[in-house]
């Protein structure tokens, strides 16, 4: 059994997390931990989730300094569901001490130092654990989130927009010398649990913000290894998320090409799935799968591929489950699916 504890834990993010771990046969959560002035002090995690009431109804712990000198080295591995500026303070700590990190913020996605300041607000102090960290897409990245201390879980709109690219981008499909455009659409829980006038369900309308300028952009781009342009949507749902990407491709390239290179890349990703059909996101929500449809325009060398997935899911905790489940070289499903079911003959 690995000894965990998750950071974070009172957020929807957090919750999710300390779902899925619950059920894990390998996993004995150890502390459920809040910031030091979170609302939620001296309340227990079934207070804010009902849900887990009976099962997860334990205490949640504040963090702080002598919290990590007391508990911190017990652990195997932590889990950090918190503010970026936070786990760039604290990771790397854990990492000393010889604990795991699977960061869930954007502390350490973004491996050019320099743009933490213009994207997140803040001047990262720890250039060498931003260099460590592996990015943990897990369906591209499994061999060296297995060797990793720090993994850098990447963020939902970047996930479903990868899971797109990817595939095209390792085949040599694209046309290097034109942007991909992505068209992403995600339901308010994407903006966390605060209240929040701008993000309430009550005041949103289907609308595009941050256009030209949001963080997911360079991460996207970093880990595509091609340059695109992210048009990120919000909508009045709860949780999902759909990114519709537009690939300009190299003369000459079919949709059977593209069909055989989204088929390589995801034969053996039991946590994919390729339809028949464009995906929705009632098909994904509260499982931890992706869900990818393709159509090519011949004529004009254009593919556009959507990828559908539970924002809180796949786009964030499941995910980190994937990771943690790699670094310890089990099944990357494990604990994510439940097994399948055969009908009897009779």
């Amino acid at each position: 059994m690995k000894k965990v504890a998750i950071i974070g834990a009172s957020g929807y993010v957090g919750a999710e997390l300390a779902g899925l771990l619950a059920q894990h046969s390998k996993v004995s959560i150890e502390h459920l931990v809040i910031s030091e002035n979170s609302t939620s002090y001296g309340k227990h995690f079934a207070d804010l989730h009902a849900r887990w009431q009976g099962v997860i109804d334990v205490p949640l712990l504040t963090f702080s300094t002598q919290w990590f000198e007391q508990y911190g080295s017990q652990l195997d591995a932590v889990f950090f569901a918190t503010p970026h500026e936070f786990s760039a303070q604290w990771a790397t700590k854990f990492v000393e001490c010889g604990v795991k990190v699977f960061d869930l913020s954007g502390g350490f996605r973004l491996k050019d130092i320099s743009a933490y300041s213009q994207y997140y607000g803040f001047d990262h102090q720890y250039p060498s654990s931003v260099a460590q960290a592996v990015y943990g897409l897990a369906e591209f990245n499994a061999n060296a989130i297995e060797r990793a201390s720090l993994i850098a879980v990447p963020g939902c709109y970047p996930t479903a927009s990868l899971l797109a690219i990817k595939p095209l981008v390792n085949a040599h499909l694209i046309d290097e010398q034109q942007l991909v455009v992505i068209n992403g659409i995600s339901g308010v829980s994407g903006a966390g649990r605060n209240a929040n006038l701008a993000t309430s369900f009550n005041e949103v309308s289907l609308k595009p913000y941050n256009i030209l300028q949001h963080r997911h952009q360079p991460e996207i781009s970093q880990e595509a290894g091609c340059q695109v342009i992210f048009n990120p949507h919000l909508a009045p749902f709860k949780r999902g998320l759909l990114s519709t990407v537009t690939m300009s491709l190299k003369a000459g390239v079919t949709k059977s090409d593209v069909k055989q290179a989204l088929t390589n890349a995801y034969s053996n990703a039991p946590l994919i799935r390729l339809k028949n059909n464009w995906p929705q996101i009632d098909h994904v929500a509260h499982t931890p799968f992706a869900d990818i449809y393709f159509e090519v325009d011949e004529k004009n060398q254009v593919a556009v591929i959507s990828c559908a997935i539970d924002n809180l899911l796949k786009g964030a905790a499941s995910q980190a489950v994937q990771c943690f489940n790699l670094s310890y070289g089990l099944p990357v499903q494990l604990h994510l699916l439940p097994s399948q079911v055969t009908l009897g003959e009779g």
